[in-house]
């Protein structure tokens, strides 16, 4: 059983995210064992069997969800994973 470990900020309220991320993922892998911890501030970290996919810390993005489940199926799979692509960061305004 692949295992997917989401440590979200609560402080920023991105509870909401990691359950709509676990929810798609479940949608096309019941199986899996997601977890959903809040963690650090500004934080979005998502790691499949232990290997970090994706650091919000990093990259300031969440990740693709689509992106997300290509790595879970790799994993279901045997094979190893690989990062994240990252979801385009729009509704931006610097001033």
């Amino acid at each position: 059983m692949v295992k997917v470990e989401v440590e979200y900020c609560g402080v920023c309220n991105f509870s909401g995210q990691c359950h709509l991320l676990r929810e798609f993922l479940l949608a096309s892998s019941p199986d899996l064992d997601i977890s959903c911890r809040q963690g650090r501030r500004g934080s979005f970290e998502v790691a499949i069997d232990g290997q970090l996919v994706h650091s919000k810390l990093s990259c300031l993005a969440f990740p693709q969800h689509a992106s997300v489940l290509a790595q879970v199926q790799k994993a279901e799979r045997g094979e190893a994973v690989e990062k994240v692509l990252e979801q385009p960061i729009k509704d931006c305004n610097l001033m």
